[in-house]
């Protein structure tokens, strides 16, 4: 989480924490906004063990500070899979870190970073298979898997496109079930 913000910085990160957690419980939460009922919650998560380390935090306002993506506990050379079937768009360095975009079509892009792709670009990739393996860099320090989502060149949050964890169900005490 970046603390250079400030207080305020911290406390968007906190709420978005939050969001994503209730996201992944009980689906997207109000004012989230409308995704395609095909796509939404279908996508596979990258890698098999999906623990979230940062949560997605909209920034205020298009060029101001945030977290456009969530981060996924990771160890480099872990391999990367596409969440749903796509072209790869880009496969290069960006600023320090190897970075991969997929393009899913509609106008949906998801990005990978620290990964080094195992495929060039233009290469058709099937949901589930494997297009890179994760790599040293990013933002984490620990390491971690950096992933973003775009539709129509804006960021959202990725959990809108991932399959959820299900629902909780309270039962009865002494419920046989």
């Amino acid at each position: 989480m970046r603390r250079e913000g400030g207080v305020g910085m911290v406390r968007l990160a906190m709420a978005g924490w939050v969001m994503a957690v209730v996201a992944m419980a009980f689906g997207p939460w109000p004012g989230a906004g409308s995704v395609s009922e095909s796509r939404s919650g279908s996508w596979l998560w990258p890698v098999p063990s999906h623990i979230p380390v940062a949560a997605y935090a909209a920034p205020p306002t298009r060029y101001a500070a945030g977290h456009r993506g969530i981060d996924l506990a990771v160890t480099p050379g872990q391999p990367v899979a596409a969440p749903a079937d796509g072209v790869v768009r880009f496969a290069g360095v960006v600023v320090d870190r190897p970075v991969v975009t997929l393009d899913h079509g509609g106008g949906v892009l998801s990005s990978f970073e620290p990964v080094v792709a195992g495929l060039p670009v233009g290469s058709t990739v099937a949901r589930g298979a494997v297009f890179g393996t994760t790599a040293d860099g990013g933002h984490c320090a620990d390491g971690c898997l950096h992933v973003g989502v775009r539709i129509d060149g804006e960021y959202v949050s990725p959990l809108r496109f991932f399959a959820r964890v299900p629902r909780a169900v309270l039962l009865p005490l002494g419920s046989a079930r």
